[in-house]
Order: structure tokens, then sequence, then C-alpha cells
């Protein structure tokens, strides 16, 4: 592990251990200055998702998919990428997976989940991803295979990308992963990967941390996601 990453994981450490801290009571003083940041803090997090989806890895260390090949990040905060190539058959099976929700938006985001449970265990071999545990897990930062926030989402936006590009969404659009969490409002910094409703405009979250590789991710609209205080 670099030094550059330690001090990354420090930061992150730091940030969990102020978030405890602000739900056991221990808070700055004056109510009306924390509700109004909270505010602002989750209006320009909301704000995030109109970006470019390809624009979110410049400034989370991963890399854009290239062509049918994407970059798995992993070890937390992308520390490790590593390439794996979508075959003919893989984009078919993609296909027939998110095929199967053309009926409907609503069905289309339960294709959705299938997908990405699918690409947890389609990269999990060339990666060592298969024992990834979801949820809080400080203990694993640094280690192959293991996923934070940053790289669940990174990888699902990558999938979603090449779908996209594939023309295999019908009712939605890869938006931007957005994050969530500040210390005044006692809640852990998260990240998710989003897309967005073709029709309605609604965005919605696709957030795949809070379970073990393999599991369909939780996907929620991005205003409900953003009011939980965790997964």
């Amino acid at each position: 592990m670099t030094q550059g990453y330690r001090a990354k994981v420090r930061g992150r450490a730091s940030i969990h251990a102020m978030g405890g801290m602000m739900r056991t009571g221990k808070t700055f003083s004056g109510g009306g200055y924390v509700l109004l940041a909270l505010g602002l803090v989750l209006s320009a997090c909301a704000s995030q998702a109109n970006g470019d989806a390809s624009g979110w890895y410049d400034g989370n260390g991963g890399l854009a998919p290239k062509a049918n090949r994407i970059y798995v990040c992993h070890g937390f905060g992308c520390a490790y990428k590593t390439p794996v190539d979508f075959s003919a058959s893989d984009l078919k099976r993609l296909q027939r997976i998110l095929g199967k929700g053309s009926s409907s938006p609503a069905a289309e985001r339960r294709a959705i989940a299938k997908a990405v449970a699918w690409q947890e265990k389609r990269v999990s071999a060339p990666v060592g991803s298969a024992k990834d545990v979801g949820g809080f897990d400080m203990h694993n930062a640094g280690v192959r295979g293991q996923m934070d926030c940053i790289d669940e989402s990174t990888n699902t936006n990558s999938l979603l990308l090449v779908a996209q590009k594939n023309g295999y969404l019908k009712h939605h659009s890869a938006s931007s992963p957005v994050a969530r969490g500040f210390f005044l409002d006692g809640r852990y910094p998260h990240a998710t990967a989003t897309v967005r409703e073709k029709r309605t405009g609604t965005v919605y979250a696709v957030d795949s941390w809070p379970l073990a590789n393999g599991h369909p991710p939780r996907i929620s609209e991005l205003s409900v996601w953003m009011q939980r205080r965790a997964g």
C-alpha cells in the first residue's frame, strides 16, 4: 500500500469517526445552521446526477470503459484497476438480461439489478472479488478484491455505460454517480451509481455497496436514497 493510499484511508476513517461522533450527540451547536447546511449539501449531491456519467472517473481514481473493456475498481478508492473484456457471449448475455425489462421502466430497473449481479459474478475470477463483503468494512481497505462504495459505484457505472453504448437500455440512461453524507448531518459519506428514467426524468440510485458480491443492488429513487442514514 502506497503512502498516498494510506493517507486516503486514514482520511476516510477520520470522516467515519466524525460521523459517529455526530450520531452520539457530540454535534456542533446551532441547529439552524446545521439544517441549512444539510439542505445545501443534499441539493448539491442531487445535482451531481445531472453530470456526464463518463466524467465520474477523473475525480475518483477510475478508468472509463474502452469499447467493451471495463476497468474493475477494487481495494477501496480504485486502488487497483483490473481490465476485463466483455466477449461477444458476455454481451449477448447482458442483452438478454436487460431485454427482459423492456416492457416498462420498472421492469427495466429490475433487469438492471440482475445485470449488476451478473457482472459482479462475471468479473469475480479475474478480479478476485468472489468474497467481497457488503457494507461498512474498513478493515478490508487496501485488500485486493474487496470494494468500498467508490469501487462499487464506479463498476456499476461502467456496466451501465457499456449497456447504453450497445443500445441495451430502453427506458433509462446512465447518469453520473452521486455522493451523500457530511459531517453536519451525522452520516457516513457514501456514493452510488444512478440511472435516469427517460420519460419522467426521475433519477434512481443503483446501490450495490450494502450487499456482498453477486447480490442484486438496491434500487430506489435518488430522493429516497439521499434521506437514508445507511445502506
